[in-house]
């Protein structure tokens, strides 16, 4: 046997006898047959302290009776009113809940969740409910599937604009009524669609290269605009600037005030720019191409000010943030499948977040620090994610092929999606700036499936 163990064992031993009255076994429970109370520990302001009765059991006179016959008449006796009752035991009262949360000592979540009972209990954050399902289906036949195609765009005088095939066709939201715009040659289709921020001013980008303001409200074009060599598949407007951008790697600034085409050529992509989003201060452009980058201009460089390089797929999807100044979100495609977050006053990278599928659009809620994606292979699914946490508040599903076309209502409620399905298809999934159970303009009354054209 192991010395060193023995003479362990017993110096434990005679330590146990030495303090046996503080020794307590770590497998028994000891009982024992009286109770004693410790009067140096003793608050006597918790005990009831009464007197009882002289002629009754217990009383001043009885006990010092009692005291006489068992020690003799020289035990001094002891007045009633210095004589408290200390048998009588009373338990002192737990402090409540509330005086438990105004202690110094913070509670942590695993308190909660092994149910400390000294842990307040706090109730679950209130999680707003997104219908699962679309409240009007459109039926859009040769709608195309491109992922580097913008074909739909919402105007601030709620009518949606959709691109199918070589025709543009205009959808009034709050009448449901159809009307086709425009019709390009038989060798040519639109590649692009995008409203101005005011006004019924439209401008399309063709598979040729050019590019056409159109006025809506008279269903006549104003003019035509060349400079791409091929397709134009991204639009974005900036008061009366218009930003183009095309297969042929370039972008170009177009004032429609001025006589010239355009007043200024963008270069920095190796690729088909695919993306174009203006600021909503109007002096910061963010650009996405086919060559994974990101880029960032502002209203009179002609070239990039911040370039962005992370992603490792097309960058088509991108938002600026309505609620921080500088704040723009970006989306790679099938080979990348994250989402970034970019601060580009401070030039940094904020967050990332793998979503598992090609991130097609992305968009920003005018009302709530919230933002929807659309995604491609293979989900095909729609996800609107709580900001900054980036927990998700629904994920939609509904569309057959990728979800390659978004555009937000004019009261930011009411999302529709494009998919190469043939589909547009409607979902009320933000809450409105006064009342999250206020329906958008094309609520109820506009459920049902019918056909653009």
């Amino acid at each position: 046997m192991d010395d060193s163990f023995t003479s362990s064992s017993s110096s434990s031993h005679v330590k146990r006898l030495i303090n046996f009255n503080h020794y307590k076994s770590p497998s028994k429970t000891i009982y024992s047959d009286r109770f004693i109370p410790s009067r140096s520990g003793s608050n006597f302001s918790l005990f009831d302290v009464s007197s009882p009765s002289d002629d009754t059991p217990g009383g001043s006179t009885y006990n010092n009776l009692i005291k006489t016959a068992l020690f003799g008449p020289t035990v001094p006796v002891t007045p009633d009113k210095t004589s408290p009752n200390i048998f009588r035991y009373k338990t002192e009262t737990r402090p409540s809940m509330h005086s438990l949360s105004l202690t110094p000592f913070p509670f942590h979540d695993d308190d909660v969740l092994h149910g400390n009972p000294s842990a307040p209990n706090p109730s679950p954050p209130k999680r707003r409910k997104v219908p699962p399902s679309p409240i009007k289906v459109l039926d859009a036949p040769a709608l195309q599937d491109d992922f580097y195609l913008n074909l739909v765009d919402w105007s601030s005088n709620n009518v949606l604009a959709v691109a199918l095939g070589n025709c543009v066709y205009l959808w009034n939201a709050c009448s449901s009524k159809v009307t086709k715009l425009c019709e390009l040659g038989v060798d040519d289709c639109v590649c692009s669609v995008g409203w101005a921020q005011r006004g019924t001013y439209l401008a399309v980008g063709s598979n040729s290269g050019k590019v056409q303001i159109w006025d809506a409200s008279q269903c006549k074009t104003i003019r035509t605009m060349e400079g791409h060599r091929l397709r134009v598949g991204a639009l974005a407007w900036s008061s009366s600037l218009l930003s183009s951008g095309g297969r042929d790697k370039s972008i170009y600034q177009r004032d429609i005030r001025v006589q010239e085409d355009f007043v200024s050529k963008l270069s920095g992509h190796k690729s088909e720019v695919c993306g174009l989003k203006w600021s909503y201060d109007n002096r910061e452009l963010a650009s996405g191409g086919n060559d994974n980058r990101l880029l960032v201009w502002n209203q009179h460089s002609t070239q990039p000010i911040l370039k962005y390089c992370e992603h490792t797929a097309a960058v088509k999807a991108i938002s600026w943030s309505p609620h921080a100044h500088g704040l723009l979100a970006s989306g790679g495609g099938t080979a990348d499948r994250c989402i970034r977050f970019w601060n580009t006053t401070t030039n940094s990278q904020l967050n990332c977040i793998d979503t598992g599928s090609q991130v097609c659009n992305l968009v920003w809620s005018k009302n709530v620090n919230e933002l929807v994606s659309t995604h491609g292979y293979s989900q095909n699914q729609i996800i609107v994610w709580r900001y900054p946490t980036m927990s998700k508040l629904a994920t939609l599903t509904g569309h057959s092929y990728r979800v390659l076309y978004l555009a937000i209502s004019p009261d930011g409620q009411t999302i529709v999606t494009g998919a190469g399905d043939e589909t547009l298809r409607f979902w009320n999934i933000f809450p409105s700036r006064k009342s999250q159970n206020t329906e958008s303009e094309i609520g109820a009354s506009s459920f049902g499936r019918t056909t653009i054209r």
